[in-house]
């Protein structure tokens, strides 16, 4: 069996697998996975059965065959047998709890399962437990705190179902699903060591769950940590790697696995996406828009990730394309955090800022754990001049995920508005520290550093050479260093930086002041050192401004004349 048909037989067992213990984001993702795959033309017919992109109809096949291994070309994966199946021991108690779980009746659908000793029921059971002491504390925090509010509420449940789930581990009498579960709850209790052992337990023993992959990623903060995992060699392991290296930075390597993964799963709109995530990391807008755009063509109604898609456009400034996602995402599904999320978005590049909050609050009413709802939103009270709920958006999100760099920017720019330099700084360099290619974030540290309370040029000088190493877009870090060399007494150096200034502007087609004082120094430095040819070019093209530039221009050129003994231009006919 070749690795393409190999990986479709797993993922069509594991989707009926999860989506029978309710798992549903997780059996979502494999069924994603499987109609990812290139269908083998040999087999299908290409005009009925064969997926192809933009495809409206889609067909598949679903085989029962066993699986032996789980080979991928070019390597060698072990093998991982076929989970078996308990559900013939209880199977009608089994059938109306799952019901009652559908129905979100979660207390009911644990308590059918009360007497019901098979794996597959006790995980249920467990699970439903789980998610109704989740629910019971959504409602306290509402009812406490209010919806945006912080509380001390705590899923009631975890303490019995620790107890019990660790009684089943050490009796050898859980299954991978329940060690998924088990993980989840050592997690939600502080024991992350513990948890980190107990989820590789379960995606080595059952590698399909993107669930439990997901929750050990987010126990791995460092790439060592990554490291230290001892996973088996299956190709669920090449996804979590992907992912992980991603939410590490590491995004040159998250693509680079990606694409390896395209070999097999050509069609997946997750690996798309997930590309179009990591070049937005590495700031290649135009790319992330292409892909998206193709997205948004195979898959007319998704909403998962266009919050993305909509920071894209507002950078991009492209009022259109983001008004028509926004109506898009309305008439998808409007209540939808990613939804609420775009509109706002839409909302604050047309510079209405109140209505913008609005929208955000709504997303955070919908999950308060939405981390860009947050982040956007201090970026909103920034806009509006009020930095203490800047301030107080930004720390919430910080307090989601320490490693978001953008909250940690917006910290610094609202402390920097309070006149603050030296907090700002700090948080400056938490954020540089998460994402040291931004040049945005070294450009905010170097102008902290110039401040009249800092006043540490060399410093502004060291964060802005870093900047121009970025690839600054913003074209702030080069005219800055120029200027700052020239204030240290640095002729030279100074001259060195307005060149590669002017050089980049030339290239780029830009106008503009920071072009007129590249030109007035060049020409006056040349002067000074005698390259009075070169000082002659400079002095030139300010011929063409209309500014006093062009007077000073003239009167040099006057003065070279005088002083060389080459023939110059006739500066007195020129047009005033």
């Amino acid at each position: 069996m070749n690795s393409k048909e190999t990986c479709r037989s797993e993922l069509r067992i594991a989707l009926r697998q999860l989506s029978d213990r309710c798992l549903y984001s997780a059996s979502k993702w494999a069924g994603e996975q499987l109609v990812g795959i290139e269908q083998d033309p040999a087999k299908f017919t290409p005009t009925n059965t064969r997926f192809q992109r933009g495809s409206s109809s889609i067909r598949r096949r679903f085989r029962t065959n066993d699986i032996t291994s789980t080979p991928v070309t070019g390597m060698s994966y072990v093998s991982t047998p076929v989970l078996e199946e308990d559900e013939v021991i209880d199977g009608d108690f089994y059938l109306l709890a799952k019901s009652y779980f559908d129905c979100r009746e979660y207390k009911r659908a644990a308590h059918v399962l009360r007497d019901q000793n098979a794996k597959k029921s006790v995980f249920l059971r467990c699970y439903a437990l789980y998610l109704a002491g989740e629910k019971r504390k959504e409602e306290e925090m509402i009812e406490l705190e209010g919806p945006l509010g912080k509380s001390d509420a705590v899923n009631r449940e975890l303490v019995s179902l620790e107890r019990e789930l660790s009684t089943l581990r050490k009796n050898g009498t859980i299954d991978p699903f329940g060690l998924y579960l088990y993980g989840l709850v050592l997690k939600n209790r502080g024991n992350q060591n513990l948890a980190r052992t107990v989820l590789v337990e379960s995606v080595n023993s059952y590698p399909w769950n993107w669930n439990a992959w997901t929750e050990l990623q987010s126990l791995c903060t460092t790439i060592e940590m990554l490291n230290s995992l001892n996973l088996s060699n299956h190709w669920m392991k090449d996804f979590f790697l992907a992912s992980a290296y991603q939410e590490l930075r590491m995004h040159n390597e998250s693509l680079a696995k990606y694409e390896y993964l395209q070999g097999t799963f050509s069609f997946s709109n997750y690996i798309q996406a997930q590309i179009a995530k990591a070049q937005y990391c590495l700031r290649e807008f135009d790319q992330v828009e292409v892909i998206f755009e193709e997205l948004l063509r195979n898959d007319p109604y998704r909403v998962e990730d266009m919050d993305m898609y909509s920071n894209v456009l507002y950078a991009k400034e492209c009022f259109s394309a983001l008004s028509y996602l926004a109506h898009r995402v309305f008439m998808t599904d409007k209540y939808r955090p990613e939804s609420c999320c775009i509109i706002g978005n839409y909302y604050s590049l047309k510079g209405q800022h109140e209505k913008s909050v609005m929208y955000f609050r709504r997303a955070l009413k919908l999950d308060k754990k939405y981390l860009s709802a947050w982040t956007l939103m201090g970026h909103e009270y920034v806009e509006m001049k009020n930095t203490p709920a800047a301030v107080d958006a930004y720390r919430r999100a910080v307090d989601i995920n320490p490693c978001d760099y953008r909250a940690w920017y917006g910290l610094g720019q609202a402390y920097e508005m309070m006149g603050m330099p030296f907090y700002a700084l700090h948080y400056f360099k938490k954020s540089v520290f998460l994402q040291p290619s931004d040049s945005r974030l070294w450009i905010a540290m170097a102008q902290c550093y110039e401040t009249d309370q800092l006043h540490l040029l060399e410093d502004a000088i060291k964060c802005y050479r870093r900047a121009a190493n970025c690839n600054d877009k913003e074209a702030i870090a080069l005219h800055q260093l120029a200027k700052l060399h020239f204030e240290l007494g640095r002729p030279e150096e100074a001259a060195f930086y307005y060149k590669k200034d002017l050089e980049r502007m030339e290239d780029e087609e830009r106008e503009g002041p920071n072009m007129v004082e590249a030109l007035l120094f060049l020409a006056q430095h040349c002067r000074t050192h005698k390259r009075l040819e070169e000082a002659e070019v400079y002095c030139t093209r300010l011929l063409d401004y209309t500014g006093p530039e062009k007077e000073m221009a003239k009167n040099m050129l006057r003065g070279m004349r005088s002083e060389s003994s080459f023939p110059s231009m006739d500066v007195e006919n020129f047009p005033p």
